[in-house]
């Protein structure tokens, strides 16, 4: 009987996780689980908000800057056809 592997978490499944937790994340935070170098981080969160996600930076005293995702695409209210 064959078995099949767990599905692993891709590192933008991991990215998003870590978005979307209340507290947000820093660029290091998200370099130190990806394995990524900042200029790439910073473009991944570039293609998230291309993608429609609702990414807020804010300043946290000793944190520096964090990053979280505040909406998704399927969270955006519905418009009604005109």
């Amino acid at each position: 009987m064959p078995t099949t592997k767990p599905k692993t978490q891709s590192k933008a499944d991991i990215v998003i996780a870590l978005l979307s937790r209340g507290k947000g994340a820093s660029i290091d935070e998200i370099c130190k689980t990806t394995k990524w170098q900042k200029h790439s981080t910073r473009a991944f969160l570039t293609g998230l908000r291309k993608k429609g996600l609702i990414i807020i930076r804010e300043q946290r005293g000793d944190e520096g800057t964090v990053y979280r995702v505040t909406e998704t695409p399927n969270e955006k209210p519905q418009q009604a056809a005109s």
